[in-house]
């Protein structure tokens, strides 16, 4: 096991966060003596009228702010959605891993592939996985570390590209996702305090984001293979792991059982989550119009429960190979291969503990909320009209989402400013709403106050071989080839797309 601390090395990830955390306190304390604060407008559904609501820094360099980390950070920690979320399906990756279904399946699907194609797809699976939200990143970085490990190259680059992709495509999809089903209804309540008929669907943005995603997954893949795989050191491997990798029959029926037995788990799940059927759509949320809303809404039984359906598709595919190779004979087999990737996971532990404790302080202070406020009064105040504004939006969006990197948060803040703003420039609502998602996608992955930061940082620690530890700044380092480039281009796009005035989805248009 690796130690936390060594003598002469770089500043541990732990330090990181700890020197975060006292920052928030110190700063917050300074902000609130200054009397920091930021006056946003909330729309009134029934009336329609805008109400102000000043937002302020809350101090926690004082007695009350020690009590309130003192008593909050163990049940913050406890209620870390992350902490829950990675130990449970740590377990189905660990039982397909160590009975050998992911060696088999990745040697299978990707042994007459180039790397670069390799890499391209699983990009691409990461981009349009956000449909599933956040539950994503715990899938598909500990997926692309493997991935790349079985493939004989560095994990890391499987670990770096997926949170890019990830984190970037979680603002860019070309289906309609739960997320933005909700920022749609505070664009539609901003557009209307200016056009009560004011309409819009959720196909407006279809044609413009399939070319995003597209774009997007191409950008991350030549970025990884041009400059990532680069810059990262060589990974060592024994001789044993250098072997070919060779499927065997025994392997290929292990699959085949594995399949079989997947296949018809799904199929009783899909047809529980598809309404009108008899006996059908029993994970849904019937409160909701929507049917993505019933998919994914807070009370949804699919949305809660979704975690452990991907677990037990796990553990059904590592199980059921594993009894058809024999490497599971019995039940001793099972429970020792369901612990192995929790095996060594105390860093990643005590990882999470200062990040959940930094994020949460950090919202308790109300410095975020405050920065998007202002940001919102910027654009407000702006007598930018056409191009300059909608780059003035997209800018400070990005940077906004630094300090918010949640969409529905930061939207509900700045909604009333933006459209209305870019309503009577005669910039349509929905382009509004795409040119804050573009902005998002832009640095979301170089945010330490995104909750699923922490994972990615764990796992680039977990396979790291260098006597130096993985620093914050090298994870961030290593994602801002990607924001610089993939903004540079969104932004243009943006741009394209605001001049020629092409349809962005169906019925929607970037000039009113």
């Amino acid at each position: 096991m690796r130690k936390l601390n060594r003598k002469g090395k770089k500043l541990h990830p732990l330090m990181s966060f700890i020197i975060l955390i006292v920052i928030t306190i110190v700063f917050s304390g300074l902000l609130h003596l200054i009397d920091f604060q930021a006056t946003y407008s909330r729309i009134n559904e029934l009336t329609l009228e805008s109400n102000p609501i000043t937002l302020t820094v809350k101090s926690l360099f004082n007695l009350s702010g020690i009590k309130y980390i003192f008593t909050n950070t163990v049940s913050n920690y406890a209620n870390f959605t992350v902490l829950a979320n990675l130990l449970i399906l740590l377990m189905g990756i660990s039982i397909m891993d160590k009975s050998g279904f992911l060696q088999t399946a990745i040697t299978l699907t990707t042994k007459k592939l180039k790397k670069t194609v390799v890499t391209f797809l699983f990009v691409f699976i990461c981009v349009i996985s956000s449909v599933f939200g956040d539950l994503s990143y715990l899938i598909f970085i500990p997926l692309g570390a493997l991935l790349f490990y079985y493939g004989k190259r560095n994990p890391a680059i499987g670990i770096i590209s997926s949170f890019a992709a990830l984190s970037c495509g979680s603002a860019i999809n070309f289906i309609f996702t739960s997320t933005d089903s909700g920022l749609l209804n505070y664009t539609l309540l901003a557009s209307h305090a200016v056009n009560d008929s004011y309409g819009i669907s959720m196909l407006s943005f279809a044609f413009i984001m399939l070319l995003a995603v597209i774009l997007v997954s191409l950008i991350i893949t030549l970025i990884t293979e041009n400059i990532i795989a680069k810059r990262l050191p060589k990974y060592s491997f024994t001789e044993t792991e250098l072997e070919e990798d060779i499927v065997t029959k025994d392997e290929q029926k292990g699959m085949l059982l594995a399949c079989i037995s997947a296949g018809i788990y799904l199929v009783i799940f899909i047809y529980s989550i598809i309404p009108g059927l008899p006996l059908s759509g029993a994970l849904l949320d019937y409160s909701q119009t929507a049917y993505i809303d019933k998919l994914f809404s807070v009370n949804s039984f699919f949305s809660n429960g979704f975690v452990f359906v991907v677990t037990l598709l796990f553990i059904i595919l590592g199980l059921f190979y594993g009894i058809g190779v024999k490497t599971i004979k019995n039940h001793h087999d099972f429970l020792a291969n369901l612990g192995h990737s929790l095996d060594g996971i105390g860093n990643t532990l005590v990882l999470i503990f200062f990040a959940s404790t930094f994020i949460s302080i950090f919202k308790q202070t109300n410095i975020g909320n405050v920065v998007i406020a202002s940001i919102g009064s910027i654009i407000n105040n702006s007598s930018f009209i056409g191009l300059p504004l909608i780059i003035l939006v997209f800018v400070l969006v990005a940077i906004g989402n630094i300090f918010v990197p949640t969409s529905t948060l930061k939207w509900s803040i700045i909604s009333p400013s933006v459209v209305q703003v870019l309503m009577r420039s005669e910039i349509s609502p929905e382009f509004a709403q795409l040119i804050f998602r573009f902005a998002e996608a832009t640095t979301m992955n170089i945010t330490p106050l995104l909750a699923y930061f922490v994972v990615y940082l764990a796992f680039l620690e977990k396979y790291n071989q260098s006597e130096n530890d993985i620093r914050l700044i090298d994870c961030i380092k290593y994602q801002l080839p990607y924001t610089l480039v993939i903004g540079a281009t969104l932004l243009i796009l943006l741009v394209i797309w605001y001049i020629i005035n092409i349809p962005m989805g169906i019925n929607a248009f970037p000039i009113l």
